[in-house]
């Protein structure tokens, strides 16, 4: 029976464009794990959006004189592009600044105030001391009382993983001017984080198939649990659906509390455009359904120990809890199954910094490099499970010892090779030891990297992936069908045959990482559909007349199946071009100089 998959990717967030750090975090992983669970044949709902509320917004529109709106609309439609010229096959990409969005946040806050999870406080609010306006915890920054790291936010300890106010930092200071932030009496609302402590700690002590960073981490995280502020004295935010804060314009949701809901809200819209306005629960109100959240881990917490605490409270509760569908009645929503938490990607030996200069935006990269050179270099090189650095010189060796120089290399000489002798799949002959033991060493990569991406280890998937195409061009290097055509035309057939029927698995064994070259060699191998694409853009009216644009794709008229080649004899191939592009080694001079240039302006 096919599964029900959930693949909740991180919300970008619309301050800016995204460099490949982030996608590196959230973006890549996730996009490998959802293909390769459509290959299988499961039900995969994909989803996430720009994460547009919040001081951040606010603080870029004053810098250039216009709105929160303008700014959130502006960076929406650039970062959408960037997932869509990455390969990005979302079910539904959106924004958090939809009505949709806007009644599921409300529908959640009020459920979980109704049933005293949510609580009023007088608080100390942070406020900038040169623009009066509301600082974020994370803007705050200041030195940990616990274990003394002096870049400590005002949320939390990235050193020790302490949770934080910002009162409670050494000299704290804010990110935007450096002033020491003004704390002043205000009312906030907040989430009882502490009624949930035994119920979490329970939970995730039983999640042995996280990652250790990511279990451990919440581990501690709750050993200090304490209730957290979910409004803030902003104008730009989700309103708070209370009777008394209907006309006031000065308090909103907070944006790390409707920014996770986006997940639930996402996945809502999705059913609502799809025409099932109800499919969405087969995902949320299934027992049997998992649930895969991908992120960068300084956003652990939010995914293990936050979220699940508005789980827990939710229940089956409240307006989107309620269905005449006797299968999901007082159903309670899932809680996540795995945490996919990735480290982070530094560049040149330095920390990723917009204002310094030392970045590497997608859009900038996919100007000039293929997408699947970078999806191939995020993953076999990237931040899977410990802090790695993106070098220009290690990007073009990888691109070009061994994308090119392995994988790239068997697909071409095969091809060519047999397009040029044959036209088509050619009619084999006997087979001998050496040929079914490379086709049936290929065919069993299909289980083995389909565990290891199962259980998200996507680089050794990749590393597997790359070492079956070795085997293969050794295998080709030992039996020379180049040469053995001049005298033995029957048995130079074979080995190509051969060779094409272990392309032809790899080809799907590579798809979740390189959807853009695997597709155009499913094509060259004479097959018509998709099995990586294509994806779209959908522009989506709402209720109240306004509209918005969403990243989606048809995703169920795949051809391809997670499973070994049946490439038919006699089909016809298509004339093949080289899928990937060996690069000079001048590009690394010329994208360092790139950089200098940018530290300087």
């Amino acid at each position: 029976m096919p599964e029900h998959i959930l693949v909740a990717v991180a919300w970008p967030y619309a301050n800016g464009p995204r460099h490949i750090g982030h996608v590196a975090g959230f973006g890549v992983p996730a996009d490998i794990f959802a293909r390769y669970h459509r290959l299988r044949g499961n039900r995969v709902l994909m989803v996430s959006g720009t994460d547009e509320h919040g001081t951040p917004i606010t603080l870029v529109a004053d810098k250039e004189g216009t709105t929160p709106q303008a700014i959130a609309d502006r960076y929406n439609k650039i970062i959408g592009d960037d997932l869509y010229n990455l390969g990005l096959s979302y079910d539904i990409f959106t924004r958090t600044t939809t009505s949709n969005h806007y009644a599921v946040t409300q529908d959640i806050f009020r459920t979980l105030y109704e049933r005293g999870y949510i609580v009023r406080r007088e608080t100390l609010g942070a406020f900038s001391a040169t623009t009066g306006r509301t600082l974020p915890d994370r803007y705050i920054e200041g030195t940990c009382p616990l274990c003394g790291y002096d870049e400590a936010r005002g949320d939390q300890c990235d050193q020790c993983g302490s949770q934080l106010d910002p009162t409670d930092l050494i000299n704290p200071r804010s990110k935007v001017d450096g002033q020491p932030p003004v704390f002043k009496p205000t009312e906030h609302f907040f989430l009882d984080l502490p009624a949930f402590a035994e119920q979490l700690h329970r939970w995730i002590e039983q999640q042995g198939h996280w990652r250790p960073n990511v279990r451990n981490f919440s581990l501690n995280f709750l050993k200090d649990l304490k209730p957290r502020a979910i409004t803030r004295d902003l104008e730009w935010g989700v309103p708070i659906p209370l009777p008394e804060y209907a006309n006031r314009d000065d308090k909103k949701i907070y944006v790390w509390f409707d920014a996770v809901i986006g997940y639930l809200s996402a996945s809502i819209e999705w059913a609502h455009n799809s025409g099932r306005p109800d499919a969405w629960r087969e995902w949320w109100q299934n027992p049997d359904a998992r649930h895969f959240y991908f992120m960068g881990k300084d956003n652990i917490v939010f995914h293990t120990v936050i979220w699940p605490a508005m789980l827990l409270g939710y229940g089956a509760g409240g307006h989107y809890g309620a269905t005449s569908d006797e299968r999901f009645a007082g159903v309670p929503l899932q809680l996540p199954y795995n945490v996919v938490s990735s480290e982070f990607l530094t560049m040149e030996g330095k920390k990723f910094s917009s204002s310094r200069g030392i970045v590497i935006y997608v859009n900038d990269f996919l100007s000039r490099y293929d997408a699947d050179a970078l999806r191939y270099f995020l993953t076999i090189a990237g931040p899977e499970n410990q802090d790695t650095d993106f070098t220009w010189a290690e990007f073009v060796r990888r691109n070009n010892d061994e994308l090119v120089a392995t994988w790239g290399n068997l697909v071409n000489r095969t091809l060519t090779n047999v397009y040029k002798n044959f036209g088509s799949v050619p009619q084999p002959g006997h087979l001998t030891v050496a040929d079914e033991q490379v086709l049936a060493e290929v065919t069993d990569g299909i289980e083995t990297v389909g565990n290891l991406l199962a259980t998200a280890r996507f680089k050794a998937a990749l590393s597997e992936a790359m070492r079956l195409a070795a085997q293969v061009n050794i295998y080709l290097s030992e039996q020379e069908p180049w040469k053995v055509i001049k005298s033995d035309r029957d048995r130079a057939a074979t080995i190509w045959y051969v060779a094409l029927r272990c392309v032809d698995t790899l080809k799907i064994i590579f798809t979740p990482f390189l959807p853009f070259s695997c597709q155009r060699l499913h094509e060259y191998l004479g097959y018509d559909g998709y099995i990586a694409g294509p994806l779209y853009f959908r522009d989506i009216t709402e209720a109240d007349g306004r509209t918005h644009r969403v990243l989606t794709g048809d995703y169920e008229q795949w051809v391809g199946r997670w499973e070994a080649s049946a490439l038919p004899v006699g089909q016809v191939l298509r004339q093949p071009q080289p899928l990937f592009k060996k690069l000079d080694e001048s590009v690394v001079e010329e994208e360092l100089a790139r950089m200098q240039s940018r530290a300087l302006r």
